[in-house]
């Protein structure tokens, strides 16, 4: 589904072929931020034109909700987060930042708006998880009101690794 949302700081709104050059350069590549993704470091332009190709059919979906994260002050691309899946009727959350903007809000302020919408449109709780090392993350989750429901070993297949995974619930209120 094609929607927008806002924030005060951010609009989230659907990808576009032509947000390749700046998804590439600010995450898709970064081994650092995509180390902490259920996907590797892409290492060509090629890899994320792809994916966005992937993603414009998946719009067809009504379901479907993945959002570039734009920050409204500079019009830049940032991010992305979306809904990654429904497990038993519930949302999963996933999200992705630029490192050069960690540490100001934005993965929260996103979160929080995508939770609000869904909260709005009928659902009572929201899955999110974290990888356990990725400190910055579950402290996202936590500043939306995420509880830690438990803490699972999670084969990665993309990585090749297992990983301590931190799963949270947000409730609505």
């Amino acid at each position: 589904m094609k929607l927008t949302l806002e924030t005060e700081r951010l609009i989230l709104r659907p990808f576009e072929p032509e947000d390749a050059e700046a998804m590439f350069n600010g995450w898709a590549s970064d081994t650092e931020v995509t180390k902490y993704l259920t996907w590797n470091a892409h290492t060509s332009i090629d890899e994320t034109k792809y994916l966005l190709a992937l993603w414009e059919k998946e719009y067809e979906q009504p379901e479907r909700l993945n959002f570039a994260v734009v920050l409204k002050s500079e019009g830049r691309l940032i991010g992305g987060i979306d809904v990654v899946r429904y497990e038993d009727g519930m949302p999963v959350i996933g999200y992705d930042l630029s490192k050069a903007y960690w540490n100001n809000g934005f993965a929260t302020e996103a979160c929080r708006c995508l939770i609000d919408y869904l909260f709005a449109h009928g659902y009572s709780a929201v899955r999110i998880d974290a990888m356990a090392e990725n400190i910055g993350s579950n402290r996202v989750i936590l500043k939306c009101g995420g509880v830690l429901q438990e803490t699972v070993e999670d084969y990665v297949k993309l990585k090749n690794r297992t990983v301590q995974l931190n799963r949270y619930i947000v409730r609505a209120k």
